[in-house]
């Protein structure tokens, strides 16, 4: 029967000729898995009380030194680890290497009281693609795990100049010989390189070369492969050490 001859016949329920509805809805969105390290079990705890008022961020476990860290990476897999740069037993850059071996996938975040210089560029060395001041507010922590679990890097603002600052002076020691070559890049991956450099996310990459955005994610991850780099973050340096992006 027709649809609208089985609503004038008076049937109830939904006609034939219509999709039935599903009853579960939409599937829902995995959270992002978090792994929060600090040796202070109160942060810890308060990080997490933070934590789960986001809907879409689930905290997995957490850990009181970098070598509980790695243990805790390798079982639960989470998709970032929040954590301190200065701990007992094994600190958070060091676990940070250890990290990415186990887990690859996983993103870092330092969040941390160190301001200073070599932290910072030690952390990004190892693999860190976030490095936050315990200062930010706890809604910036949010956001922050978001922004890295979408690709992108973050770093506090009073640290930005410091890192250029040292990105500066590895230009400037550039005069070491190098005994073995730069890896060959294509010309699509320099120029997918110099906007990864600039600070555009892969969406805003995508529509500035007019590809996708899935394209992009996998340009981005062949350089990784190539240059034998961890992160983004490590891309930019390597594009400034090699003049493909001047620092003015």
């Amino acid at each position: 029967m027709p649809d609208f001859a089985h609503r004038a016949a008076g049937g109830s329920g939904p006609s034939p000729y219509e999709e039935p509805e599903d009853p579960a809805g939409p599937a829902p969105v995995e959270p992002i898995r978090v792994l929060v390290v600090d040796d202070h079990a109160l942060f810890r705890r308060g990080l997490e009380i933070v934590l789960a008022q986001e809907e879409d961020i689930q905290v997995v476990g957490e850990a009181g030194d970098g070598a509980e860290a790695v243990d805790k990476a390798a079982d639960l897999l989470p998709d970032i680890v929040l954590m301190d740069v200065r701990m007992p037993r094994r600190g958070g850059i060091e676990a940070c290497t250890s990290i990415k071996e186990v887990a690859p996938s996983a993103k870092i975040i330092m969040l941390t009281i160190s301001d200073e210089e070599a932290d910072l560029y030690e952390a990004i060395k190892a693999g860190a693609t976030g490095y936050l001041l315990k200062e930010i507010s706890t809604d910036e922590v949010a956001t922050a795990i978001r922004a890295v679990a979408d690709g992108q890097s973050q770093i506090s603002p009073s640290m930005a100049s410091k890192l250029l600052t040292e990105f500066k002076s590895m230009i400037q020691r550039t005069d070491e010989r190098r005994l073995v070559p730069a890896p060959k890049l294509t010309d699509r991956e320099l120029e997918v390189l110099k906007l990864v450099a600039t600070g555009l996310n892969n969406r805003d990459i995508a529509k500035q070369l007019f590809i996708s955005e899935n394209t992009v994610k996998n340009h981005v991850r062949n350089i990784l492969e190539k240059l034998q780099l961890h992160s983004r973050m490590e891309a930019v340096v390597y594009a400034m050490r090699e003049k493909i992006l001047e620092i003015r």
